[in-house]
Formats: structure tokens, sequence, C-alpha cells
């Protein structure tokens, strides 16, 4: 791509700014980079580099630049880069876009380590704390770049110490590195990662006084961090030695009216819950009041790593995919009405969607993205339905926002409110052989965004007032077994269970144990395996016959209720939450 790292000149320290690499391109490389010092959004040449075309169908020009023979310092480089990804990031609309030049660019210089620490470096420093998407595209860059190495990521870790600017957005910004890095490099490469000045930095960052951004970050980064079983033990010794668990303190802010207080209550509940166990504290299912919700989101129908509180209501992605989810309740006639407060700013998709609808997490694609959903998008202020965008007359949204989705079967109607305002009457779900009926709420999220749903066990806050509609909380019903909303660690214990009968096949998992082998006289084969068998799994007795037998004795399933317990990380890469 033309981009010469040269190497005559000091490397850029994380305390002093005045340091630059250089970085140089010959005249021809027109339409990549400013020739001035001056960063996107920051006045001069160097600003607003990248322009959208139409802003919807995702694809990006670059501004052509006049250049000289003049030297621009990797640091300026990597910066106008970052500023430009940032910038475009959100008017790309397309689930399989033509990557942003200033993406393409970065790969390539970070495919070498002082490259790599450098995009660290500029990331810390140039993501604002207000942008929506900020948190979003630095770990869409850093997922974008080679795999650092163990020495990059301890000399990343080392940044901590060596920082004297301390602001709120470098902090922010440094945990959810620290968080991005927790878990793509999880084993030992994390155990290093994690040591006793990273560990410090993140504990003491859930302190009083601490920006709430950064106790949010914090409390995901040592979330990430666990999915490591050693860091798990680590850190829950660490907290143990506190004389009040700070995580406790910080969980009574899961009502504040503060979005971002909110938010880190609801974090600091979810790791009580499933990673930093306290003995003596109740599971918030076992103390969340669900008298009166007959209507939840479905934790038996989203995918995998979407966060559900402990009344189904609220919903949260920490995920680096977009995570997808419907409620439990479904509709075919009349006109249905629910709400959801908004507490974060990014990308979400919410709407309607039938069971027909995919949830294709790591591709991008959820509610809005196929023929039977439509979704509202407050961020980018768009419409979703078949994947393609519609521009919308609303503001964007902010924490705090109420968004009112109203769908109207008998007319065959669709409308959004954002707190209060009515958008215009969408008809394109019911039309070119769409859905007509099995409606349901749902919603999809991108990276660290957050939300609660209101189907009816509260007062309305923007009711519809031209038409008649029902709530699904007064109609549906909801047993209280259903109501229940285990932790992740014990929802897949159980789910291990229910998937091993206890009278299973030792060896396939699959068919009734009734077969016994003779003369060694062992059990627990089913006929389709024991017919497989020369010699006896258990004592390699060769095997003269087979007896089929009525029933599968009790012991058969000795030992089977711990299959998949042997590791800390699963075939995906992701944890097995059980825990320690």
């Amino acid at each position: 791509m033309g981009v010469c790292l040269c190497k005559d000149k000091v490397e850029e320290g994380f305390i002093d700014d005045s340091s630059r690499d250089s970085y140089a391109a010959n005249g021809s490389d027109t339409g990549r980079l400013a020739g001035s010092g001056g960063v996107g959004g920051s006045g001069g040449s160097g600003s607003g580099v990248v322009s959208g075309s139409g802003g919807q169908n995702g694809h990006h020009h670059i501004r052509h630049y006049s250049r000289s023979d003049r030297q621009v310092s990797l640091s300026d480089t990597v910066d106008m880069l970052v500023n430009e990804t940032l910038e475009i990031i959100g008017s790309i609309v397309d689930n399989e876009p033509e990557t942003p030049s200033s993406m393409v660019m970065l790969h390539d210089i970070t495919d070498k380590p002082s490259g790599w620490i450098q995009l660290v470096k500029s990331l810390i420093r140039v993501i604002p704390l207000d942008n929506p998407m900020g948190p979003s595209v630095i770990t869409l860059l850093l997922d974008d770049s080679p795999l650092p190495s163990k020495e990059s990521v301890l000399e990343v870790a080392d940044m901590i110490t060596r920082s004297i600017r301390r602001t709120p957005k470098r902090e922010r910004n440094m945990c959810i590195i620290l968080g991005f890095l927790a878990e793509r490099l999880a084993g030992p490469c994390s155990i290093s990662a994690l040591s006793e000045v990273t560990l410090g930095y993140l504990l003491g960052n859930l302190d009083e006084g601490i920006h709430p951004d950064v106790m949010l970050f914090s409390l995901i980064a040592l979330e990430k961090f666990a999915q490591t079983s050693e860091n798990k033990g680590t850190i829950r010794r660490k907290l143990a030695l506190y004389p009040d668990n700070p995580l406790l303190r910080l969980e009574r802010h899961i009502a504040s009216t503060d979005y971002t207080l909110r938010q880190v209550g609801f974090c600091a509940q979810w790791c009580l819950d499933n990673y930093f166990l306290i003995e003596g504290r109740q599971y918030s299912y076992e103390v969340a009041d669900v008298s009166n919700v007959n209507v939840m989101l479905n934790t038996r129908d989203v995918s995998e790593y979407l966060k559900i509180s402990a009344d189904g209501l609220t919903a949260r992605c920490d995920a680096y995919s977009f995570e997808s989810v419907r409620c439990t309740y479904q509709v075919n006639a009349g006109c249905w009405y629910y709400e959801v407060l908004i507490m974060t700013p990014g990308v979400m998709q919410i709407g309607w969607a039938t069971k027909d609808s995919n949830f294709l997490s790591h591709e991008g694609y959820g509610i809005g993205d196929d023929p039977y959903s439509i979704a509202f998008d407050g961020c980018r202020k768009l419409i979703w339905h078949k994947a393609k965008p519609m521009q919308h007359n609303l503001n964007a949204w902010s924490g705090g926002s109420i968004l009112g989705c109203l769908l109207d079967l008998d007319a065959r109607e669709v409308i959004f409110t954002l707190d209060g305002v009515e958008g215009e009457v969408l008809r394109q779900l019911f039309e070119s052989g769409g859905a007509i009926d099995g409606f349901f709420a749902a919603a999809s999220f991108m990276s660290f965004q957050q939300c609660r749903f209101n189907f009816g066990s509260t007062p309305f806050v923007y009711p519809p007032k031209n038409r008649t509609f029902m709530s699904f909380n007064s109609h549906a019903v909801l047993s209280e077994q259903d109501k229940i909303v285990l932790p992740r660690h014990l929802f897949l214990e159980q789910l291990r269970k229910l998937s091993v009968r206890e009278d299973s096949c030792t060896l396939c998992f699959d068919m009734k144990a009734t077969i016994r082998i003779e003369p060694c006289q062992h059990r627990g084969f089913c006929t389709n395996c024991a017919a497989l068998l020369q010699f006896c799994p258990m004592c390699r007795a060769e095997i003269v016959s087979t007896v089929q037998e009525e029933s599968a004795p009790e012991s058969t399933s000795t030992g089977q209720s711990e299959t998949n317990e042997a590791g800390d990380i699963t075939n995906s890469g992701k944890p097995n939450n059980s825990d320690e």
C-alpha cells in the first residue's frame, strides 16, 4: 500500500507524544493520507478525510490530497487513519461492505510489532469518550489487526504504569483494550497479561470517584480476564482481601437514573452471579421480583453471548459479535405495543421478528436483516428490513430515550416512536410475500450495548394515542419455572445434564444403554455400539457374547454428568463458565 515505516527515528513513547516515528509516501500516493499533521475533526486539511457516498451503500471515497516529499510521523499517520475509520464506520450499512481504505492501511501497518503498538497508543489517545461508536471501533480495529506477540501484549499492559496524563478518555480506552486482549488471547498469554499491576489497576478503577465509563470497562475487562480459569481464581482471591467487596457496592447502581452507572450495576451483578461468587450471597434470580412479569426475553431463543437480567427484561452485549434475542410471547392478530428504555447510544436494531428470522451473530445478521423482521436503529437513524436500510426522520437516540414499537397486524402497519415522537407508517414487512403472523418483540446488539424492555408489566411512558392496542403482559402467561433466568454457568450445567440421559450409552451418549457384555458383565452400551466392539472398553477383555437387558441399570450414567468440565475453554474459544 505504499507505506514505509522508517526506523531511523525514536519510536513514540506513551508518556511523551513529542517523539515520532516517520512515515513517508511518494507523491503518487494520493487519496490515502492527509499531507498535514492535523487529524480528522481537528481542523486544517486533515479534517474530514473520509466522506460517505450517500451514507447508505457502504462504499466510501477518500478525498484526494496534494503531497510533497515531506514526511508524516507514524504516530500522526495512525491517528489520522483511526479518525478516518471512526468517521466512516457509522455510515457503513452493508453486512458485507467494502473494507475502508483506512482499515486496510492500518492492517498493513500493524503487521509489524511497532505498528501494532502504535495503533494501541493511538486508540488510547484518539477515540473520544462521547462517540457512541468509539468502543466498538476500538475492538473492530484490534480484531482486524494481526494477533500481537506476547511481548507486545506485555508492553501494552506496562503502559498502565508509564502513563502520566490520565484522563477518563484514556483510562476508558485502555480498559477496553485490556478486555479485548484478555478475551482474544485467552490462556497462558491472558494469564501473563494479568500481572499484579494490571489487576491492581482494574480493581482500583472500581473505587468511589472514578469516572463511570472507566468503572464500566474495568468491570468488563475483569470479566474477560476471568474467562481463563486461573485468572478467575486470582481475581477472586484478590477480591476476598477487601473488607467490603467493591462489586457488592457497585451492584447497587443497577436501578440508577445515571445510565452509565446503571450499566455498571448490571455488569457488577453479572460478575457476582457468574464469575466472582460470594459465599452466602443469593443469586439474583432468587431475589428478583417477577410476580407481575408475564413476558420476558427468551433465554432459550437467544444467541450465545447475550446477557439477560434476572428479571428477563434487560439485555446487554459485551461480545464482539452481533447478538440477538426474541421475547417469549408470539402474536398473530390485532394491534400490539411495547417500549424499550435505551441505556447506550450505540448500534442496536430493535423491532419485530418471526420464528423464521435467523440469528447469524458472527456474520453480522440480526433483526431487520431478513424478509421476516423489521427494526429501528436509533444510532445510525435507519429502519432495517431485508438487510436494506431506510432513513427515518426521528432524532438519534441517547441514554434514557424511550423507543416505542407498534405492530398493527390488522392494518398491516409498523410504527416506531422515539420519546413520543411518531415516525412514518411502515408497510414493507407485509409486502412481497413477507411475514403475516407469528411475531415476537426482538432486538440485536452490537458490542457494549444495553437496553431494557417493557412489555406492559409497568405503565408505558408514551402509549399510542390514536389507536387501540394490547400489551403482551396482559395476555401472556409464564409458569414460575419459565420465569427463572439462571446464571450462565448454572444454565450450562443444567443443559449438560439434560442433554445426556441417565440411561444413555457410555460411548455414543445417544441411544439407550441396554447391552451387557459377556463374560466380563460390564454394562452401559447400546445395541449399535456393542456390535462394533471386539474388546470391552472398560477391562479390555475379549467379548464372547452380548446380552440384551430389558432396562438400563442405574449405574450406567456414572460420571456422565461431568462431560465437558475438564477444560476451561471450549472449542469455540469461549469460556466454560462453571464455577471452580
